[in-house]
């Protein structure tokens, strides 16, 4: 495992990069728009370049990070050498078997191929493939650079070698794997989302509001944040995709997404990355939004 190939160059995508890339792996980053490119390396050398002000790293190892990334916006280039592919696109099934079939037909034929999916089976993903038993899931948490889990998922095909290499690989960058099957939501997302949709039913009917409800939670179960602060943080979107996977995944009603939740969304009101969700961010902070917006 020498050459990592990055299929996204978003939040996730990048923040994966960086991982790989500063533990010395040679990575080449794709993404189907150069200005997705130019913004991921930006966050890169942002985010080094904090680890260098805390004294966590050295100006030396930011610019030999810096320099292990390459960028594409041809797949097929960036993965014609790759030992690992992970793939960090948007969570949306057609686009990730679209992504797995061109990587199935251009990567090395003993290439892992991984996706960082937060809910899609790796089961279908990798029947999009002629190589099932090479596909897995390795699902990073955000902030990838900081948060020391990776779940790693085996499909119903996945072989032991690759469920192996990839948790060995993962703890290389000093992370901590936990391997765990392929059921809609996997272990992470099937108690987390519950946990945030009820939140949101909490507000929509009217048992406190937003602050109350994060802060019951942050003092009183000693969460770091707030579970609607951090639906902000994940993207409501991404949220209501989850659990739509999980509603439909077990045929339980108790996965139904919120009403409020689905509203919200269909605003395009998405949390942190578009300016407002359960709180408003347009002004380089975090205010309240007030209670009766959410009436």
């Amino acid at each position: 495992m020498k050459n990592i190939t990055v299929i996204g160059a978003g939040t996730m995508g990048n923040g994966i990069a960086h991982v790989f890339a500063m533990n010395g792996y040679q990575v080449a980053l794709a993404d189907i728009s150069r200005e997705a490119l130019d913004k991921g390396l930006a966050t890169i050398e942002k985010n080094l370049a904090r680890m260098v002000a805390k004294e966590k790293i050295s100006q030396e190892e930011q610019d030999a990070t810096l320099q292990r990334i390459s960028t594409f916006t041809d797949m097929a280039k960036a993965v014609k050498e790759a030992h690992l592919a992970v793939e960090a696109a948007t969570e949306n099934v057609g686009l990730k078997l679209e992504i797995f079939r061109e990587l199935d037909r251009h990567a090395p034929a003993n290439a892992i191929l991984a996706t960082n999916t937060s809910s899609i089976s790796i089961t279908k993903i990798a029947a999009a493939t002629q190589r099932p038993a090479q596909v897995i899931g390795m699902h990073f948490m955000n902030p990838v650079p900081i948060m020391k889990l990776v779940e790693v998922i085996r499909g119903y095909a996945t072989s032991d070698a690759t469920a192996g290499t990839v948790m060995d690989l993962s703890k290389k960058l000093s992370k901590v794997p936990v391997e765990v099957n392929d059921y809609p939501g996997f272990v992470s997302n099937r108690i987390l989302m519950p946990m945030i949709n009820e939140a949101i039913y909490s507000l929509f009917e009217g048992v406190a509001g937003v602050e109350e409800i994060d802060t019951v939670m942050k003092l009183g179960m000693a969460h770091p944040m707030g579970p609607l602060q951090l639906a902000d943080f994940i993207g409501l979107d991404v949220c209501l995709s989850i659990l739509n996977v999980l509603y439909h995944g077990f045929g339980n009603p108790k996965y139904a997404p919120c009403p409020l939740l689905v509203n919200m969304v269909a605003a395009g009101n998405l949390g942190a990355k578009s300016g407002e969700g359960f709180y408003n961010y347009r002004h380089g902070g975090r205010e309240l939004i007030v209670a009766d917006a959410f009436k």
